[in-house]
């Protein structure tokens, strides 16, 4: 039966019910005026169901989110109209959706914070619309989003921390858009996510830390994309990864052990252009079952190595198999290893169309040369070359490289240049120049060819820019300079690149802060310099860059910043100073950071925290990390200034015995205490208060008293004789050093809601952080 409270319609349909009663109960009289309060809140054009607690407003040719939606729909569809943008806050007055549908709608850009009061949605459709760019806060407040679909948008550019904010995520799918290239880090801060879709782009190359941090990934999809060559490096990264999709690319060989992934089960490798494939290609991926090798150009394939008894699949239909002698160790391996062959024979022709599976090692001989010319040109004639496209105008292309007009990309990788090609087509937009010998990059290297957006230099044993090397790249936004040789860069070295937006520069030689070298950049956001020799950091070495978001100084030796190192940036959202030989929290350098939402600061030696240590960050600070510093001892006042705002607080393997009161950390999400010797006696009783007043799983565990040792800080009850609400007493800590206890996984991110407890009184009924209206139930699963 359909519901009788939809639209307008509520009124007439208890009023002709009522009336044919002759009755007006009072209860019912309530219940009326209750109906028509909730059928007045739906907006016009809407329908609205005020028990399933959904609005539908599709194909109305709306241009703004209706504003008077009732707050406590959960379910909101808006499919089919011309919104055009997402402003920033466009949902705040529906806080409780769980399920948001924005197919259709025209949507051309989503403004920072279009999404911040949405902490319970789980799911999120923003498919067919117009959307080119991801920005960085883009999904900023999804902390429970657990589905995300983008497909068949515009999307070119993915930019670093876009989904920084969606820990919860487990489906990301940005099929049928303008990908060309995955840039390192492009998916940072996906904590969940199980299955990433990038099916149909035009992905041709993936850096080497494209999908780094996806270590819960079980499944990648590449497939119609144009990628050439499998990205060994790039896919080791990904741990956990059972299923990889890579057909329907144009790959032409796969050599010796390029496939190393150590949990993949099933690779799908069909349509590609595959004309070789190495018998040891897979020898790292110890437990790959199924191998789909369909529809390429393999005439032969010699046994896999290792004989894995795990694989169970090898499927090679589509393929002119030839089933001569040179077939047979295949085919004998097929059978003792019982490996299910799938495909055909295409000759000769006595075996034609023969199941490989159904062919006998007896029956797969060779002739003599004369009989398999003839037989492989009887053959020939039997099964005609389909008709071939003809072939691409002609493009500008150098010696020694490869240049697609299709695609506008030209490659030269490791093809031995000592000098930078020229005579490159003007409309290059990806120019591929890796691994070759340059040595120096001398002025106006790169003329005419004004539209590369990505120009690819690493190991190039590069040790010198000299000025303007890229004069006249003016639509340049990614360059590669990672793993050179370089030193030094003078204040000229990127004349000419008005739109540069990524600039990597790690694994160099650089021992100090090539400063002045960003004064001509005015659109840089992101720099990376790890892997270097930095010593310091000095005042004024961001001049020029003041739109810089992202810092990246991990595994330098950096032991001292100037107090006004980053004040040319007010800006920066992202700084990681991790791996370096810090003895302090660089506090006055982050006075003029009001914007940073993340700073790293693992493996440094930090050996205490003091007062108020993150007050200049506090009303920005989303995520710290303080894990493996040597932290000793912390101020009871180190938190101070932060507040509900962090989501993410990670202090493993520190020498703890205990922390400050996080009670004022109401939004946190993520929490790791573990490899700390906590001290469980009663000044650790404010902590095990709070642990179990918030949703959160606390990994923290007791290192002292010796009988507690290893207990979770939650499960021992030494608390129970501590004072209530007098002061606690002092007990003489313990001296001796404990073992450092197993190190375990990060905390756990916890659900959105968040208990408030008073700082001593034992705690009673806590209120939750959002409140909840009776019908709004929290969603569960998607």
């Amino acid at each position: 039966m359909s519901s009788p409270f939809r639209g307008g319609e509520a009124h007439s349909h208890w009023n002709g019910k009522m009336c044919s009663l002759g009755v007006w109960p009072i209860a019912l009289l309530l219940l009326l005026c209750i109906c028509e309060a909730k059928a007045a809140k739906c907006t016009r054009f809407c329908i609205c169901d005020s028990i399933q607690l959904t609005v539908a407003c599709v194909n109305k040719n709306l241009t703004e989110v209706p504003p008077s939606i009732d707050e406590i729909t959960v379910k909101l569809d808006l499919r089919g109209n011309n919104l055009q943008e997402l402003p920033t806050g466009a949902f705040s007055h529906t806080p409780y959706l769980t399920h948001l549908s924005l197919q259709r709608s025209k949507i051309l850009k989503v403004r920072e914070g279009a999404f911040r009061s949405l902490g319970r949605l789980v799911f999120l459709n923003l498919a067919y619309n117009d959307i080119e760019i991801l920005y960085q806060e883009s999904f900023d407040g999804l902390s429970s989003l657990k589905q995300l679909l983008i497909d068949h948008n515009r999307i070119e550019e993915i930019q670093p921390g876009a989904f920084s904010q969606l820990g919860f995520l487990n489906l990301l799918s940005i099929t049928h858009n303008r990908l060309e290239y995955i840039p390192n880090m492009a998916f940072q801060g996906l904590q969940n996510i199980k299955w990433l879709r990038l099916s149909h782009n035009a992905l041709n190359y993936l850096d080497i830390e494209a999908f780094a941090g996806l270590f819960t990934l079980t499944r990648l999809s590449l497939d119609n994309n144009g990628v050439q060559f499998f990205p060994t490096e790039t896919m080791t990264r990904l741990p956990e990864v059972t299923r990889l999709d890579l057909s329907y690319n144009p790959m032409t060989y796969l050599g010796e052990e390029v496939v190393s992934m150590a949990k993949l089960t099933h690779l799908f490798l069909d349509h590609n252009s595959l004309q070789d494939f190495s018998n040891s290609a897979v020898l790292l991926s110890p437990r790959l079952t199924h191998l789909d090798l369909s529809h390429n150009q393999l005439r032969v394939l010699q046994p896999l190595v290792p004989e894995s008894p795990k694989l169970t699949r090898l499927n090679l239909a589509g393929n002119p198999i030839y089933c001569s002698c040179y077939l047979r160790p295949l085919r004998e391996w097929a059978i003792r290893e019982r490996v299910r062959l799938g495909g055909a024979c295409r000759g000769p022709p006595h075996l034609s169309e023969e199941n490989l599976d159904a062919v006998q090692p007896a029956d797969l001989r060779c002739q003599s040369q004369e009989a398999m010319l003839k037989a492989e040109l009887e053959e020939m004639n039997r099964f005609p070359a389909p008709p071939t496209t003809p072939p691409p105008d002609q493009i500008q292309c150098p010696a020694n490289c490869v240049c697609e007009a299709e695609n506008h990309h030209s490659s030269c990788e490791n093809k031995g240049h000592t000098k930078v090609p020229r005579g490159f087509s003007p409309n290059t937009r990806l120019l591929d120049l890796r691994d070759n010998h340059f040595h120096y990059i001398p002025t106006n290297s790169f003329p005419g060819v004004p539209e590369v957006v990505s120009l690819h230099l690493q190991r190039c044993k590069i040790h010198e820019v000299e000025n303007g090397a890229f004069s006249g790249m003016k639509g340049l936004v990614y360059l590669y300079l990672s793993e050179n040789d370089l030193t030094s860069l003078s204040p000229d070295a990127f004349k000419g690149l008005p739109q540069l937006t990524y600039l990597h520069l790690e694994k160099n030689r650089f021992t100090q802060f090539p400063k002045g070298a960003f004064k001509l950049l005015p659109g840089l956001l992101a720099l990376h310099l790890e892997n270097n020799a930095i010593a310091k950091l000095d005042s004024g070495i961001l001049m020029g860059a003041e739109k810089l978001r992202g810092l990246f100084l991990t595994s330098n030796a950096i032991t001292y910043i100037n107090p006004r190192a980053f004040d040319p940036a007010p800006d920066l959202d992202t700084l990681h100073l991790g791996s370096n030989k810090l003895k302090e929290v660089p506090s006055t350098a982050l006075s003029k950071t009001s914007s940073l939402a993340e700073l790293r600061l693992s493996y440094n030696s930090i050996r205490w925290v003091g007062p108020e240590a993150f007050s200049p960050v506090g009303a920005s600070l989303r995520h710290l990390y303080l894990d493996n510093v040597g932290l000793e001892k912390m101020s009871k006042d180190a938190f101070t200034g932060l507040g509900s705002g962090l989501r993410s607080l990670f202090l493993e393997g520190n020498q703890l015995e205990d922390v400050p009161d996080l009670n004022p950390l109401t939004g946190l999400e993520a929490i790791n205490l573990a490899e700390n010797p906590l001290l469980c006696d009663c000044p650790l009783l404010p902590l095990r208060r709070w642990i179990e007043s918030v949703n959160l799983k606390v990994r923290a565990t007791c290192a002292y008293p010796p009988e507690l040792r290893g207990q979770k800080v939650k499960d021992v009850h030494v608390f129970k004789s501590c004072p209530g609400e007098r002061p606690y007493p002092t007990r003489t800590p313990y001296t001796s050093k404990a073992p450092k206890a197993t190190k375990s996984k990060p905390a756990l991110i916890g659900a959105p809601k968040v208990m408030k407890v008073a700082k001593v009184k034992p705690r009673k009924n806590a209120k939750p952080h959002f409140v909840q209206k009776p019908t709004a139930k929290k969603h569960k699963s998607v």
